[in-house]
């Protein structure tokens, strides 16, 4: 390996740059791994433009990663040149949400690129256990799992059964995520998006018929495409206060509302409505590592439409340039994926 490396680096809203860095060191029970690819996120254009709530800068961005192991410990799983999907999430393991088998909210989590310094670098020291064989996956794949991830474990927190109604509120590739593994449990599903073309697009993609433009007449059209009863699902992954808050008219008596975008700011509702029909609310974060095989395997066996998925592409050294551009311009954007080669 380099004595150093390059890596991309948010020194704070609304500036990039390439700065060399050390190459990391091998902890206790860690691998260093080599990236090949970097899905870009919501999450880091929110970080480019200042809206993230968790987050401080300087920040080294990028948790969507594919990459092959450089170098492993003694009795490691893992031999050099294995193919990986990172798990993005490090968790402490001993709190007490780690204890109930939720690390996805973990009480000391560390999410690369937003709490610690993530993965748009040449190289990474990680734990193994945040390691998953890549076994069957392109690079594209496996850097495409943690978003997917998201989406499937909304949809498995949900409870969602066969021949459920749902709405997914927001066709950015999180709520792209969800209607698909909606979809693959058995769901009637809708998509609901304020942009035409990008609404066009996921549907296309993600092979969901039933689509509804949130214009000024939105509300009206989404209550009737369930004859006025509401949907028994309704996920909202659209991070946008005003339209979180819309969403809990869309529920059915009975209903479940999934909340998987996040917005700096306070939600509320209108508690008779709320309590007229019962309504379960729940907060979607992160996922867990049984969401990750889930889209592996759905993955492994062409469920998911992964090339599909990737509109946009950059090198490593035109990020500084596309990011901040896509940032503003999603034209036809569904994920954007950085290649090391």
């Amino acid at each position: 390996m380099p004595a150093t490396m390059k890596a991309i680096v948010c020194k704070k809203p609304g500036e990039i740059a390439v700065e060399q860095r050390p190459l990391p060191s091998r902890g206790a029970g860690e691998a260093i791994v080599r990236i090949s690819r970097i899905g870009i996120c919501g999450t880091d254009y929110h970080i480019y433009e200042g809206l993230h709530p968790f987050l401080q800068y300087p920040r080294v961005m990028g948790h969507e990663l594919a990459a092959t192991v450089e170098e492993a410990g003694p009795g490691s799983q893992f031999r050099q040149g294995d193919a990986v999907v990172v798990n993005p999430y490090i968790v402490c393991g001993t709190c007490h949400a780690c204890r109930q088998g939720k690390s996805n909210c973990c009480m000391n989590i560390a999410v690369l690129g937003v709490h610690r310094d993530g993965g748009m670098v040449e190289y990474l020291a990680l734990p193994e256990a945040n390691l998953l064989p890549a076994e069957g996956l392109s690079a594209d794949d496996a850097a495409s799992v943690e978003f997917l991830a998201i989406g499937a474990h909304a949809v498995r927190r949900s409870g969602l059964r066969p021949g459920s109604r749902t709405v997914v509120v927001g066709a950015g590739p999180i709520g792209l995520g969800a209607a698909i593994f909606a979809r693959l449990a058995g769901a009637e599903v809708w998509l609901v998006d304020r942009d035409q073309s990008r609404l066009d697009l996921s549907s296309k993609v993600g092979g969901i018929a039933n689509v509804i433009l949130a214009d000024g007449d939105a509300q009206a059209r989404i209550r009737q495409a369930t004859g006025n009863d509401g949907f028994d699902l309704v996920f909202d992954a659209t991070g946008n206060s005003r339209s979180m808050e819309a969403s809990f008219d869309f529920a059915a008596h009975g209903g479940t509302y999934v909340l998987v975008g996040l917005v700096k700011d306070r939600i509320s509702f209108f508690d008779p409505d709320f309590h007229k029909r019962e309504m379960t609310l729940l907060a979607s974060r992160n996922a867990t590592p049984d969401d990750f095989g889930t889209v592996i395997s759905a993955i492994r066996t062409r469920s998911v439409p992964v090339n599909a998925l990737i509109t946009h592409r950059s090198s490593f050294e035109q990020v500084s340039t596309l990011l901040p551009r896509w940032a503003h311009d999603k034209d036809s954007l569904i994920k954007a994926m950085i290649s090391f080669d």
